[in-house]
């Protein structure tokens, strides 16, 4: 008994491991051998495969009312496709089609003459008004698929912001923008519709099969305002058109919160129709650029200056118009010296020898603790993707010069996001905050999550915060265009920057080649917003006052009005 049982087993194994290597064979004829061929007769009974039949989460605007406007979301309608095997007419199938929806015709012709297929995608984005009328006509070998894409209802509102999806690999995930930098929440597992040949003859169900894999995600409320936003992209275009900048960019920030009600670069672009747009310009230079922002950097620098004690608004100096250090000299905008003058006459005026003498006064040293402390070589920490850090090393010179530069913004480089993080410090009695788009997620299940940023260090004091902000609120009133713009019920604070372009070929800087700078913000006691805006290289203006006084007054008004900000003076 025992040995036939071993026999048995043996047999039984021996019949295994033979079935075993018939199927091996088997597979490998199939896979290897004849592989091509057997994938072209799949590719000919597969009908469809809807790969944008997807679910995401929902990217949210937020009015100033509190109301939620949708800036991405999931649009649906219908793929078109055709059955080349039964199209007798393609001539006639292609007037017929193109009359409702543009066609290209040479590809149309191509796709239609491939009659060993049986499925020939056409259009992807078919409208619901546009697939009834194509239904109707009951075109022999047209197919109407249901179909969902992302879809951005501002078009080019804020899209190097908000950013958006394609292909990366087989999948869809975020690119740029928010859409990137928020994917893990934004993503779910994407509702994938088949319809198979055999399937459409012998199911009464239609041919579907789903496939659906789920997983967490939400949406995303942001801080963006959508009136403010689209105002700021108007402003922007203008002066980028007026001046014929090679790129024009701005930031509207709450200076005491962080949170951003706007941020748009120019030149700007559909999000729904990217045909033709260069690469680079669906990056954000706010964040991933890095600039010497000039004068607008001196309120900094004097605020460092009052805040340890090396000055006060009343300390004077002797301005000859230029000063010598490291075989180096530095001059005024105009190279005329104004004899003795205060800190007052310094930004005012846009001294550059008055800022050199501050850090003279207060030692490099002490000047470079501060401006490391304002973090202008690090991230932010903003909720956007490929963040920069600005380029300091110039502060860990031994040279005077190089402090000197620094301290009226040439010889570093920052980004624009780093200088409104430090510049919001002057407005906010002196404390980092962290600039940040997202307020809230809400997940599937109707949780929801605030987030939270942190609040930074306290770099000045709140006296001198005050001080720097009734200096700069005499820059608007006596100096800026003569204190033409000044608003006779609201105090504002502001500063212009005109800086130089390095040459990065032959070293040294251009002559005729300029990036303007501007940021204020107001009420300049209890401030709420912090414009910054820069313009790089515009034509036939030397000055950023020139070129940016009047799109900042327009804001300011505009913000003003909008929100209806009490008089403050």
């Amino acid at each position: 008994m025992r040995r036939q049982s071993v026999i048995r087993i043996r047999f039984i194994t021996a019949g295994i491991l033979a079935l075993s290597v018939v199927l091996l064979a088997r597979l490998y004829q199939i896979q290897i051998l004849h592989g091509d061929s057997y994938r072209a007769q799949a590719e000919s009974q597969y009908v469809h495969t809807v790969r944008d039949l997807f679910s995401r989460g929902s990217i949210y605007l937020r009015t100033k009312d509190g109301e939620q406007v949708s800036a991405a979301t999931i649009q649906s309608g219908y793929l078109l496709a055709i059955n080349p095997s039964r199209i007798t007419d393609s001539a006639a199938t292609y007037a017929a089609l193109s009359s409702i929806i543009p066609l290209d015709e040479e590809t149309f012709h191509i796709r239609a003459a491939r009659t060993e297929r049986t499925y020939q995608e056409i259009a992807q984005r078919v409208s619901k008004a546009d697939a009834d009328t194509i239904d109707a006509l009951d075109l022999t070998g047209v197919h109407l698929y249901r179909n969902q894409w992302r879809y951005y209802p501002g078009k080019s509102l804020a899209a190097r912001t908000i950013g958006f999806i394609g292909y990366s690999g087989d999948s869809l995930t975020g690119l740029y923008g928010l859409e990137r930098y928020y994917d893990d929440t934004l993503h779910r597992g994407n509702e994938r519709l088949s319809v198979n040949f055999f399937a459409e003859i012998f199911s009464n169900l239609g041919g579907v099969v789903f496939d659906t894999t789920e997983g967490r995600a939400g949406d995303v409320v942001t801080s963006i305002e959508p009136t403010v936003a689209r105002t700021l992209d108007r402003v922007l275009e203008d002066m980028r058109a007026t001046y014929e900048s090679k790129l024009t960019g701005g930031v509207i920030i709450n200076p005491k919160t962080g949170d951003i009600y706007a941020l748009g670069v120019t030149p700007f672009f559909d999000l729904n129709n990217r045909k033709g747009v260069a690469i680079d310009e669906f990056r954000n230079p706010l964040v991933e650029n890095v600039y010497e922002l000039g004068s607008i950097i001196k309120p900094l620098t004097v605020a460092a200056g009052l805040d340890v004690g090396a000055i006060t608004p009343q300390s004077t100096y002797y301005d000859a118009g230029f000063l010598e250090m490291d075989e180096f000299t530095i001059s005024n905008y105009d190279g005329k010296g104004r004899g003795y003058v205060d800190m007052q006459t310094v930004l005012s005026q846009s001294l550059n020898t008055g800022v050199a003498h501050i850090v003279s006064e207060m030692g490099k040293e002490q000047f470079r603790e501060y401006f490391l402390n304002l973090k202008l070589g690090t991230e932010t920490g903003i909720d956007l993707p490929n963040e920069t850090y600005g380029l300091v090393k110039n502060l860990d010179s031994p040279r005077d010069i190089e402090y000197a530069t620094a301290s009226f913004g040439q010889g570093i480089a920052l980004t624009p996001i780093a200088a409104v993080r430090a510049l919001s410090t002057l407005a906010s009695g002196g404390v980092l905050v962290t600039p940040h788009i997202v307020q809230r997620v809400v997940y599937e299940n109707g949780n929801s999550h605030d987030i939270g940023f942190p609040q930074g260090a306290q770099v000045f004091s709140t006296e001198t915060a005050e001080d720097i902000s009734r200096m700069l609120v005499r820059v608007v009133d006596e100096a800026l265009l003569g204190g033409t713009v000044a608003m006779e019920h609201y105090s504002i604070a502001a500063k212009t920057g005109t800086a130089q372009i390095a040459d990065q070929e032959n070293g040294g800087y251009y002559e005729d080649k300029f990036l303007h700078s501007f940021f204020g913000y107001f009420p300049a006691y209890e401030p709420e917003f912090l414009i910054f805006l820069y313009t790089v290289e515009p034509q036939g203006v030397r000055y950023a006052s020139e070129t940016l006084t009047a799109p900042f007054m327009e804001l300011a008004r505009f913000l003003i009005n909008y929100y209806n900000i009490p008089p403050d003076r």
